[in-house]
């Protein structure tokens, strides 16, 4: 399954969230860190629910950017 990752700047680094899988949340020094901490969550997450027999949600968010005049 493919699930849409948002990544934030913070003060103090990188957080990650995905809305599809509430939460399941990473943080990191850098991009690189926060995305492989949020891989890494997310695998744990699924795999959590596996083993608890729910059932785990089907990825249904996405994204888009729109381009306007500042």
């Amino acid at each position: 399954m493919k699930y849409l990752v948002i990544i934030e700047e913070t003060k103090t680094g990188y957080s990650a969230f995905s809305p599809d899988l509430p939460g399941c949340i990473a943080t990191g020094s850098s991009k690189e860190e926060v995305e492989k901490n949020m891989r890494e969550a997310v695998a744990f997450h699924v795999e959590g629910m596996h083993q608890e027999g729910l059932e785990v949600p089907q990825p249904h968010s996405f994204s888009t950017y729109f381009e306007i005049s500042a």
